[in-house]
């Protein structure tokens, strides 16, 4: 046994010489066993600890009692080569050649001493990533007293550490929680029945000074043999929530200015309307019982007068068109924009054919999108070029698309990914500081020289705001213009503007 032992045992004479040493001796220090044998002890002690080992030798031989060295100590060895490792010796005494001797079994802890330096840079990383971490961390115990709280938690409630430690966690919920808690503990500990342990929901804190704030709780239970604790993090939500109230509250500021303007489109589209057509009724009456009797001066009054009021029937139907974009759309849909311009195209059919444009159009997209504002923002687009062309030059319209993603590897929620559309004419064109201008309602940049009540190009931006994008214009005097219209791909369930 002595002999093949699997740890080291020495047999040593009071004076420190070794008598006796095991095979597994060998192996531990780097000697062979005649080597070992008749050396003193202090050849196996390290340089820094070889000074007070004498007086360890003499003191255990004057009372040998059993004993273990190096369990709670730092207690070194040596090998022959003089690299030192770590140890534990267990010291007994025993008779040899019938002289009293101390007898050492030398276990090698090296492995032991790596895995207990590990699991203490374990907890203390673990300690620092607590004591640091911008959320606060809560634990427990099954009572619901407070074990331990970090800088960030006992900050959120105004209170020390040592205030929260060891009281009930009670202590920072305001009133119902703070009297249903107790119970809540005590079910969960009799049913398991889990409320908000590994869910997490809102809930309600209250400071030192009595003051409340909201946070989002997540609870996990952690076991350790027959105890639980649990540990609680804690998310301050008090900026969250007064930026949504904040919100709350535009959102229903622009509901009612909504409303207000779908009051004015209501009054536009009825009651301006009206007196309109009674001065284009009785005008036309006029006209046609009593034209022979005007002068040609009287003619032409009547017809100017009669122009006006069809300029201004017009501009009140465009009004109507542009306030109600985005009040009465369609639900989205995924939608092929390929046949949303073929559509287009054959209703613009006769103003092709009269205007001998050219169309050229590249693939586009499936989206989702109102499929009527969709051919609205095409006609309208489409329209302007062939409208606004040179004289002596026959339109040329060119209509291609780009695929977009604003950050790499999101494409799951609306807004992440886009299209772009280019919409290119070779018309008159404008002066490039007139390219917000044009998307404003009822701006005419050519005046009354062509056709239109101005309203177009500000539906067209209406729309694409609607889908999650904008709509902007290049364009040169006499080069032509190029309108580049941004879509999301995907919308939002409930339709409304991203």
């Amino acid at each position: 046994m002595f002999k093949y032992a699997t740890l080291g045992i020495l047999i040593v004479k009071s004076d420190g010489t070794i008598v006796k040493a095991n095979i597994f001796a060998e192996k531990l220090f780097g000697y062979d066993t005649d080597e070992l044998e008749g050396q003193s002890v202090d050849v196996l002690v390290p340089d820094a600890l070889r000074g007070g080992h004498a007086h360890h030798r003499n003191s255990y031989h004057q009372k040998p009692v059993e004993r273990v060295m190096g369990a709670n100590l730092d207690l070194y060895a040596k090998r022959k080569d003089g690299e030192t490792f770590p140890v534990e010796i267990s010291l007994g005494h025993t008779e040899f050649d019938g002289e009293s001797m101390a007898i050492a079994y030398i276990n090698n802890i090296s492995s032991r001493k790596k895995v207990s330096e590990d699991l203490a840079e374990s907890k203390s990383r673990m300690a620092a990533i607590i004591e640091t971490a911008v959320d606060g961390i809560i634990t427990i115990s099954r009572k619901g007293i407070v074990e331990s709280i970090n800088p960030a938690a006992a900050k959120l409630f105004s209170y020390a550490p040592e205030e929260v430690i060891g009281n009930n966690i009670k202590m920072l919920m305001p009133e119902p929680d703070k009297s249903q808690h107790d119970q809540y503990l005590k079910n969960h500990r009799t049913t398991k029945v889990k409320k908000i342990i590994g869910i997490g929901r809102e809930v309600t804190g209250m400071r030192k000074d009595g003051t409340k704030f909201p946070f989002h709780l997540s609870v996990s239970e952690v076991k350790f043999g027959q105890k639980s604790i649990y540990t609680g993090i804690l998310h301050d939500l008090s900026d969250r929530k007064i930026a949504e109230e904040k919100m709350r509250r535009y959102a229903q500021a622009l509901e009612r200015s909504n409303r207000e303007l779908q009051d004015f489109a209501y009054v536009s589209s009825h009651d301006l309307q009206e007196p309109l057509r009674k001065i284009r009724a009785f005008g036309d009456r006029l006209k046609i019982k009593e034209g022979d009797k005007l002068g040609d001066k009287g003619k032409d009054y009547l017809d100017r007068m009669l122009n006006a009021a069809t300029r201004m029937q017009r501009l009140i139907t465009d009004l109507l068109q542009f306030s109600r974009v985005g009040t009465r759309s369609k639900p989205f849909e995924l939608i092929d924009l390929n046949t949303i311009l073929s559509g287009v195209l054959s209703d613009l059919e006769i103003a092709i054919e009269k205007s001998e444009a050219t169309i050229e159009v590249g693939d586009l997209p499936t989206i989702e999108a109102d499929e009527t504002q969709m051919r609205q923002l095409f006609q309208n687009l489409i329209s302007n070029a062939m409208k606004f062309r040179k004289e002596n030059e026959n339109p040329y319209i060119e209509i291609k698309s780009e695929f977009h993603q604003k950050t790499a590897h999101l494409i799951s929620t609306p807004g992440d990914t886009f299209v772009k559309i280019f919409v290119k004419d070779n018309g008159i064109g404008f002066d490039t500081k007139y390219k917000e201008k044009v998307f404003q309602i009822f701006q005419r940049l050519e005046g009354r020289k062509f056709e239109g009540s101005g309203i177009g190009l500000a539906i067209c931006k209406r729309i694409a705001n609607r889908h999650g994008g904008d709509i902007q214009a290049v364009s040169e005097v006499g080069k032509g213009a190029t309108f580049e219209i941004t879509l999301a791909t995907k919308q939002s369930v409930d339709g409304e503007q991203i």
